[in-house]
């Protein structure tokens, strides 16, 4: 393949800069998509970038990715804490993936410190906003280097 990346967003993430700025900053969707994007292409990456509010969606999105993508970066959104069947299509993955929280999961609401898909993903970054995402395209393209 080709250093190519999917970044797969969970439900709400689609309102991000209407929602609660405290937790997720004022950066909108899409100029999430857009610093992604750009870093991706700095990098010499190919992006495709997604976001679902439905369960099923993102199931069908990683799926999909087995045969298309060297690597996932995924933010599950509330799904993180609830779903069995977007862990066990992660765990099919076999390549790099990347679980990505705006917030710090662990400092909110009990029920949000359990992630279903924590223990199967090849590393984590939470807290760190938006930044987050750019920080795990970095790693991305540096386990493609090795």
């Amino acid at each position: 393949m080709n250093n190519k990346i999917i970044i797969i967003n969970g439900p709400n993430i689609n309102l991000l800069g209407e929602r609660e700025q405290s937790q997720y900053g004022s950066k909108n969707f899409d100029q999430l998509n857009e610093i992604c994007k750009k870093k991706s292409t700095e990098l010499g990456l190919k992006l495709e970038f997604v976001q679902s509010n439905i369960e099923g969606d993102l199931v069908n999105f990683i799926q999909n990715s087995r045969n298309k993508f060297d690597g996932i970066i995924i933010n599950a959104a509330a799904f993180t804490h609830t779903s069995v069947a977007i862990r066990d299509a992660l765990e099919i993955f076999k390549k790099p993936i990347i679980e990505v929280h705006i917030s710090n999961i662990y400092k909110r609401e009990e029920f949000r410190h359990k992630s279903l898909i924590s223990d199967i993903v090849t590393g984590g970054i939470f807290g760190l906003g938006t930044d987050g995402y750019i920080l795990a395209i970095i790693a991305m393209h540096n386990f493609f280097k090795k």
